[in-house]
């Protein structure tokens, strides 16, 4: 995985809160609350995975952006007059 300097921030900002909780869920599972330390981990984890793997902030602006303009200047492969005859034989 190549990390910019932006991920490399948010993946920091997600350990911060995601390592207290995770030292707490380890805790309630020494303790003996399986149920409660294992449910806290899963969401630890979460925390930081999620973020990197599903919500990336680059390819939800990408996406944005690319729906907003018009189809000329998207930078798409195929477009234009090729493309238009294309989906209309479709």
């Amino acid at each position: 995985m190549n990390l910019g300097l932006m991920d490399m921030i948010g993946l920091a900002a997600s350990l911060v809160f995601a390592l207290p909780l995770a030292n707490y869920a380890v805790i309630r599972l020494f303790v003996g609350e399986v149920a409660l330390g294992a449910g806290l981990l899963v969401v630890a984890a979460a925390m930081v995975v999620l973020p990197q793997y599903f919500l990336d902030p680059g390819r939800i602006l990408r996406g944005l952006i690319s729906g907003l303009l018009p189809r000329q200047l998207r930078g798409e492969e195929g477009s234009g007059a090729e493309s238009d005859a294309e989906s209309v034989e479709k």
